[in-house]
């Protein structure tokens, strides 16, 4: 539940980071070869697994129409080396306005992420251009790791 944008309730946030980070430590394959990604709250929970402070690091982030959550007791840590980030979002969104995507790209710019952004016109939605650049994108983040993607996964 979100009642103030950026800043997901503590209590519901909790509660689906720790079921998703269980999830996440139960696949047969190591985060090193895991792309986190999500639409939305999707998103912002793709953020959180795989740069929060307690969590392994994933090959790369995928975040659409989302941003960077705020929630007391939950730390980022944003200390390199950091994983690669692309980050998508319409500037039409009604639901999470643009702004978002671009305090999200600036905030991991500046403590030295390689951030992928675009911005589509478009609302809350997904540009299935982006996705096809997004192909290229997932295949560069693994041959920079040198290992081949084993899945591309979205939190539930």
């Amino acid at each position: 539940m979100i009642r103030e944008l950026g800043f997901p309730d503590r209590e519901t946030f909790t509660a689906s980071y720790e079921r998703a980070s269980a999830w996440l430590d139960g696949l047969d394959f190591p985060p090193e070869r895991t792309v986190i990604g999500g639409f939305s709250q999707g998103a912002v929970m793709s953020y959180a697994l795989g740069l929060g402070a307690d969590r392994p690091r994933p090959a790369g982030i995928l975040a659409l129409s989302g941003f960077v959550p705020t929630v007391g007791g939950f730390t980022l840590d944003l200390e390199r080396p950091l994983p690669p980030i692309a980050i998508g979002h319409g500037t039409y969104d009604p639901v999470i306005g643009v702004d978002w995507g671009r305090q999200a790209r600036e905030r991991l710019e500046a403590v030295g992420a390689d951030v992928l952004y675009r911005e589509y016109p478009l609302p809350h939605t997904i540009d299935p251009g982006f996705l096809a650049e997004l192909q290229h994108w997932i295949q560069q983040t693994f041959s920079a790791g040198s290992s081949a993607p084993a899945a591309s996964r979205e939190p539930s």
